[in-house]
């Protein structure tokens, strides 16, 4: 059995930081991972991380990526390296936390506006009942 592996590194500048994307191909299997080298990394600093620390990328994430077909042409494993720098990047749990309970404060003060737009709504319209009333009434 014959397992094909492919890597690449690609280090671009996000407006930020210096970025690098590992992407990594094995056995049919795509996995991509983001390292942030924040100031511009020399040559030799690229080297000395792809010799000391790419055996320790998660590429898979612990789960098996799609294992489907394998990236086949350059122009697919762009696309798909494009698509998984669009999605956020992991943070710390820490991180995750407060990112949650933004979204929970945020679905509670929409539903707290909705309803006090409805309670607007009502009492404006209980104050036109209430001239209409008195119009009719003759006052």
């Amino acid at each position: 059995m014959q397992i094909s592996v492919s890597s690449t590194l690609t280090v671009y500048h996000d407006g930020q930081f210096w970025v690098g994307l590992a992407e990594h191909v094995e056995g049919g299997r795509y996995g991509a991972a983001r390292i942030v080298f924040g100031a511009e990394p020399s040559d030799e600093g690229i080297l000395r991380f792809v010799v000391g620390k790419w055996e320790r990328l998660a590429f898979f994430g612990g789960e098996p990526a799609e294992a489907s077909k394998p990236a086949k042409s350059p122009k697919r494993r762009a696309r798909e390296a494009a698509k998984t720098l669009k999605q956020p990047a992991m943070g710390t749990r820490a991180q995750h936390a407060l990112a949650s309970q933004r979204e929970t404060m945020k679905r509670e003060s929409a539903h707290a506006r909705s309803r006090r737009r409805a309670e607007e709504a009502e009492a404006r319209f209980e104050q036109r009942k209430l001239k209409r009333k008195q119009r009719h009434r003759g006052h």
